[in-house]
């Protein structure tokens, strides 16, 4: 499938972005969040998802708890990556959301977190990037692959505080390996 990429775009997280993505977490049915690794029990509040964005889009970078671009297709927002678990100057965790499930596995997403990447390594100051979703989900691993980034390990853990216990495929991306990643190589 070849995807118009004059179409697709990504930008950093605004105010009117909030309710996008409570609405996206708050209307999600509980097998949906099962198959990504999510306990529909253990998710934030609106209030709570509101207030940690809106906290996070005015902090400086060095202070960034969790970093949100937004990806979108004819300048829509579809969905969002974002990374959390930073380290500033080393290290993060990416996640990857396509919001409606007319959006999903169209290619979108491995496109769009292609154009994601340097502004999390660039913000970040990144030295490498993480990615662990569930291993029993197919479509992250696959676009994970698919964009270059390297298959570690797969462990059992706990990966984020809305998470169960699962299986976890690690997989990697090094600043310098970023440099191969092109998103006009679509």
């Amino acid at each position: 499938m070849r995807i118009n990429m004059s179409n697709l775009s990504v930008r950093e997280i605004q105010e009117s972005d909030i309710d996008l993505i409570t609405q996206y977490w708050q209307g999600a049915d509980s097998s949906f969040l099962h198959g990504m690794g999510a306990d529909i029990n253990k998710l934030p509040t609106k209030e709570q998802l509101s207030q940690m964005l809106s906290e996070q889009i005015c902090q400086p970078y060095d202070k960034k708890q969790s970093y949100c671009i937004i990806l979108t297709v004819n300048n829509k927002p579809i969905g969002h990556s974002n990374i959390n678990k930073i380290v500033f100057g080393k290290e993060a965790y990416m996640h990857l959301h396509i919001w409606d499930a007319e959006n999903r596995n169209k290619g979108y997403g491995e496109k769009l977190v292609k154009m994601a990447l340097p502004h999390f390594f660039e913000k970040m100051y990144l030295k490498k990037l993480y990615c662990e979703p569930y291993s029993l989900n197919p479509s992250p691993n696959k676009t994970l692959a698919k964009i270059g980034f390297q298959f570690i390990k797969e462990y059992i853990t706990t990966p984020g505080y809305i998470n169960f216990e699962q299986p976890v495929n690690l997989w990697e991306l090094s600043s310098e390996r970023l440099k191969f990643i092109s998103p006009g190589k679509i």
